[in-house]
């Protein structure tokens, strides 16, 4: 496995660096205190050409590949979590529409995705399933030349801002995924409405909502692939979602990791740098040891994928697992060094916790992950 970045991955780096810097990191703590959401920061990041950074050029993206995704995610969860999660979304729901939409779909949807024009999102768990399918309520009902969809979607990441729309519901009443289809549903389409936008511990700063569908009418051109098709289409992405949430979560503990050190260097108690300490030492060797396993983790993890057959994504899970767990831990420790001023919100490391916290329960949660690693290990799944 090659390391090594090329100059195309070195300039995305650095792009995604610069705009990190210039452009998030300023806004982050009032993005996060008011609940708002990250528009102007995305607007960047589209103009810089990073919004379609796995599109095709001919469909108006960069054409890059899955180390650039990652590359790019860290450096801007480094900043603010809230836009990398938002970002994270938008490239998922970018790549699904591209490895499962017809030509007219992927013409329609995707150059207005990558300018930045449009917003995406992704919207499966349930308010009585979450996202286990084998009990997924939400229904779409085939009648001549459209489906009608009913039920409600909640906890959706970009919900109420994305204009492209993309949800699994059942098409028939067979029980497991094969009865899962996927649609695009336009954000002014008559019966479909948003809920409430969730009050949340961490990630404030980008909308999470309930998707609600009555009698919402959508056109059959607007499914995504063949009836009963949307769990597989929706596992092509996912390996990309979980390379997202393990890169948030790594560039979340780097950012802790990095005020640690700054902080164990400039903070003088009894006349010596807090470093000086054997206990300081001992958590930020920890803490640097972890993040670098993780992001080493996530990059073979990104190989496999480039390298591998399209299908279940066992190592991006296992990066995903590990990375999210290892961030509640770094940032925990990285609010231990900074004592009291790091439970303050005059510095980001309480922030950087609460984000941290909340990867754990996004793009396939902990609990979840472990059984179907299990199961893959002990050869019980498929």
């Amino acid at each position: 496995m090659d390391l090594s970045l090329t100059s195309e991955q070195k300039m995305i780096l650095q792009t995604a660096s610069r705009l990190a810097t210039e452009v998030l990191a300023p806004r982050a703590a009032e993005l996060d205190a008011s609940c708002g959401f990250p528009r102007e920061g995305l607007q960047r990041l589209a103009e810089a050409g990073l919004m379609g950074i796995l599109i095709p050029p001919a469909l108006g993206g960069g054409g890059g590949d899955t180390l650039s995704f990652v590359l790019a995610t860290e450096e801007l969860a480094k900043a603010c979590g809230s836009t990398a999660l938002s970002y994270v979304t938008q490239i998922a729901s970018e790549f699904t529409i591209l490895v499962g939409g017809t030509a007219e779909q992927k013409a329609r949807y995707l150059p207005a995705m990558c300018s930045g024009e449009k917003l995406g999102l992704l919207a499966a768990t349930e308010p009585n399933s979450g996202s286990n399918s084998m009990v997924m309520e939400a229904f779409a009902e085939r009648q001549n030349d459209h489906y009608v969809l009913n039920g409600t979607k909640n906890f959706i990441t970009n919900g109420g801002e994305a204009a492209v729309n993309l949800v699994v519901v059942r098409t028939n009443k067979a029980p497991g995924p094969q009865s899962l289809s996927l649609f695009i549903v336009d954000r002014d389409t008559p019966g479909f409405t948003i809920g409430k936008r969730d009050v949340r511990m961490g990630f404030n700063g980008v909308s999470s909502s309930e998707l609600i569908f009555q009698n919402c009418k959508v056109p059959a051109d607007n499914l995504i692939g063949q009836e009963g098709a949307g769990a597989m289409t929706v596992m092509a992405a996912g390996g990309l979602s979980t390379l997202g949430a393990a890169a948030i979560s790594i560039g979340l503990a780097q950012a802790a990791l990095s005020a640690s050190v700054n902080w164990a260097k400039e903070r003088v108690i009894a006349g010596q740098p807090i470093g000086a300490y054997q206990g300081i030492q001992f958590l930020i060797t920890e803490m640097s040891a972890s993040v670098a396993a993780a992001r080493a983790l996530l990059y073979s993890a990104v190989y496999t994928r480039d390298t591998s057959p399209p299908g279940l994504s066992v190592a991006s899970f296992q990066a995903k697992l590990f990375a999210s767990e290892m961030a509640v831990d770094v940032t925990n420790k990285a609010l231990q060094i900074h004592g009291g001023h790091g439970y303050s919100r005059e510095l980001p490391l309480e922030r950087y916790f609460r984000d941290a916290r909340g990867v754990t329960l996004h793009f396939s949660p902990t609990e979840p992950l472990k059984e179907l690693l299990g199961k893959v290990t002990l050869g019980l799944f498929p």
